[in-house]
């Protein structure tokens, strides 16, 4: 089968042929239609898992697919052969992924038949950023009449976060370039905060550019400050800026791991670093969204199988990259 893989851990990736797997008890066949690109996959080229999990050689990437069932192994009696189905993978040994034609996945695997109006691109784009945003959202027990910052939306769990967050209800502040503001405001957004350049025009004939921190921008629209921070991007010392403006009993959350959880403590913030936990029946919640319209998949590239090499890592991008398997 066409698969993409890497050799050693910081390898680069490249496109070659590996053996087909076969399922076997408790397992299905997915022949694989289109896969999600996540910066999580990257980590793992870069040997993240490394020491934690199991890892086998050459290791093909990718956690998020979408497909349809063409195999099955005794003991699955949940799924028929030609099901539409879409997943989150990770299973040890690491490098079975879905940067392939197929993959082989255990029955109690984060999986769920694919509605007939997604299509498998779509499918393929929710499970990793999808299922992130969602699990943010009830963590933070998301509230209509809350003013909610979301600093990096315009990525893959920004842009579900958004949408997510305005379903609630909630007043939504994102964080986005300028010529994405228009693409922030569809998505449900209230306000659309500039990362933060602005010109100095103190001297006209030299004027400068200067840095405005989010923190400030946001503390000059909403002095009254936010009931709750999803902070996607930001390291430490600016999550902790940005943490500033949440209110008493608030509740602040980092993707990356920027959170000093003691000090949130001690200013009487909730949260911390978050990490998502959401499974099949999460997924199933995103795919019901998704088919009744109220949350739209921001594919931003759909590339081929081959050109994983050059978007796998890549930043900048608006919504999810997809690879058309």
């Amino acid at each position: 089968m066409r698969a993409i893989v890497v050799r050693e851990f910081g390898g680069r990736p490249e496109a070659t042929d590996m053996p087909t797997p076969e399922a076997g008890p408790g397992t299905l066949k997915i022949e694989l239609e289109a896969a999600g690109v996540n910066p999580f996959d990257k980590r793992i080229i870069d040997g993240f898992l490394d020491g934690k999990l199991p890892h086998d050689f050459p290791l093909i990437p990718g956690v998020d697919g979408a497909g349809r069932v063409v195999a099955m192994g005794a003991g699955v009696n949940d799924f028929e052969i030609g099901d539409r189905v879409v997943g989150k993978f990770l299973i040890p040994p690491v490098g079975h992924g879905t940067f392939a034609e197929f993959i082989v996945v255990p029955r109690e695997s984060t999986l769920a038949k694919v509605p007939d109006e997604i299509t498998s691109i779509q499918a393929a784009a929710l499970p990793t950023a999808g299922l992130t945003a969602l699990d943010l959202i009830k963590s933070a027990a998301v509230t209509s009449a809350q003013h909610v910052l979301i600093v990096g939306a315009a990525g893959g769990v920004g842009s579900f976060l958004v949408q997510l967050a305005a379903l609630a209800g909630a007043h939504v502040i994102a964080t986005a370039r300028p010529d994405d503001t228009d693409r922030m405001i569809r998505l449900g957004a209230t306000e659309v905060v500039d990362y933060g350049r602005i010109t100095v025009t103190d001297s006209p004939t030299h004027p400068e550019d200067s840095q405005l921190s989010v923190a400030d921008s946001v503390r000059t629209s909403s002095p009254g400050g936010v009931d709750v921070l999803f902070d996607l991007v930001s390291p430490p010392t600016v999550f902790s800026g940005n943490a500033s403006l949440v209110k008493t009993g608030g509740t602040a959350l980092s993707t990356i791991g920027s959170a000093d959880e003691a000090d949130l403590k001690a200013r009487g913030i909730k949260g911390g670093n978050f990490e998502s936990t959401g499974g099949a029946t999460e997924l199933r919640e995103l795919l019901r969204h998704v088919g009744n319209g109220d949350l739209v998949v921001p594919i931003d590239n759909t590339p081929p199988l081959e050109a994983a090499p050059d978007v796998i890592g890549a930043s900048g991008a608006r919504g999810k990259t997809v690879l058309v398997i």
